[in-house]
């Protein structure tokens, strides 16, 4: 295994490729979906089940972890990694989407974002310094910069004051990570520029020249809609270097997913598979499952004959009543399920690319999902 990071393309099928990244920890094929692991944990997993399903590479939240248990109380005993007993790369955000959601609750200058926790209220100031530190003593192996995520929707001049702010904050964080990092650790920069073409392609110009390891594209997937965050993906990739990854935050469904793929995109994280797990919303190779629906009381249909998670295989019918019940259990196997398809979806997406047959594997997912509702 490599010392350092790297990341080679092995195949393409039009715009979507087939690659895979090198990191001291273990290699991540791509196109690769992150599960979210928010506070240390994979909600509802272990971390052993994770694995199992697939999974190269999880994300680990900035923000979350410097309040509790805090990021000097991590790094004292020996990183995130040992921590949560997952020993394949993590990537770790900065904090900057927390200065967009937790909006009431922050107050952005020149130097960094005053929060106040969410927790108890204590002020905490967040520097492009002081997120990159957070991110080093956790041991991410992939690293954000901090940025600020442009809410949707805003102005134009809104956004560019925004856009320019976190371009200063990368040039920031690139100086700081220089000084802080361990070998084999790489920063992404973020593009911004919300929905307008200009700013992303200025934000996508800027970070380039800064020559970053890989370039993620943020703030969408925030309320602008499925055909809006396709354009911009498509404007933004069209200026990135195609021997970076490029990583598109917070999405998605799997549709989303699809489609992103067939636009350039290597890596993806997402809520989506254990929040809908822990509700009884289950994603499957016949479309998605609303456990908590009467019509599953008596359905002794395994969950999903496609897939091979070992969630799969208990009845809808238990699984629906676990589910009505309120039973811990359900939202384990349910979310187990999702993270499963999920990396399934992402094993078939390399394999169609690998194989020249892409565009066919996205119109047999969009025919499975196109109902919304599936699974009989």
């Amino acid at each position: 295994m490599t010392a350092a990071f790297t990341f080679a393309l092995k195949a393409r099928d039009g715009a979507a490729r087939l690659g895979l990244i090198e990191t001291p920890r273990g290699e991540i094929r791509t196109p690769a979906f992150m599960p979210v692991g928010t506070r240390a944990t994979v909600k509802a997993m272990f971390a052993e089940d994770v694995a199992a399903a697939g999974a190269d590479i999880i994300l680990g939240n900035t923000y979350h972890l410097m309040l509790r248990p805090g990021a000097e109380r991590i790094g004292k005993l020996g990183g995130l990694h040992g921590f949560m007993h997952w020993d394949k790369p993590i990537l770790t955000d900065s904090g900057g989407y927390q200065v967009m959601s937790l909006a009431k609750l922050r107050k952005i200058g020149e130097d960094g974002v005053t929060f106040r926790s969410h927790l108890d209220g204590t002020p905490i100031h967040l520097t492009p310094e002081r997120a990159i530190e957070v991110q080093c003593l956790l041991g991410a192996d992939i690293q954000m910069a901090f940025d600020e995520c442009t809410p949707f929707p805003c102005t134009r001049e809104e956004a560019r004051v925004s856009l320019d702010l976190s371009m200063r904050w990368a040039e920031r964080s690139k100086a700081a990570f220089r000084q802080m990092s361990a070998p084999g650790q790489a920063l992404f920069g973020i593009v911004q520029g919300s929905v307008y073409p200009d700013m992303r392609e200025d934000s996508a110009r800027t970070l380039v020249r800064m020559d970053f390891p890989g370039y993620a594209v943020g703030g969408l997937a925030v309320g602008e809609g499925q055909e809006a965050m396709f354009d911009m993906v498509d404007v933004t990739t069209a200026f990135l270097p195609e021997d970076r990854p490029r990583y598109l935050m917070g999405v998605g469904t799997p549709l989303d997913i699809v489609g992103a793929v067939a636009r350039g995109i290597d890596m993806f994280d997402c809520v989506m598979p254990t929040r809908s797990g822990r509700h009884g919303q289950a994603f499957t190779w016949g479309g998605r499952v609303n456990l908590r629906n009467a019509q599953y009381a008596e359905d002794l249909r395994p969950l999903d004959p496609e897939s091979a998670c070992p969630a799969a295989r208990y009845s809808r019918a238990y699984l629906h009543h676990l589910v009505k019940s309120g039973e811990i259990l359900g939202a384990m196997l349910v979310t187990y399920a999702n993270v499963q398809f999920y990396q399934e979806l992402m094993a078939r997406a390399r394999a169609a690319i690998a194989e020249g047959r892409y565009g066919a594997f996205a119109e047999d997912m969009q025919r499975r999902y196109a109902a919304g509702q599936g699974g009989g």
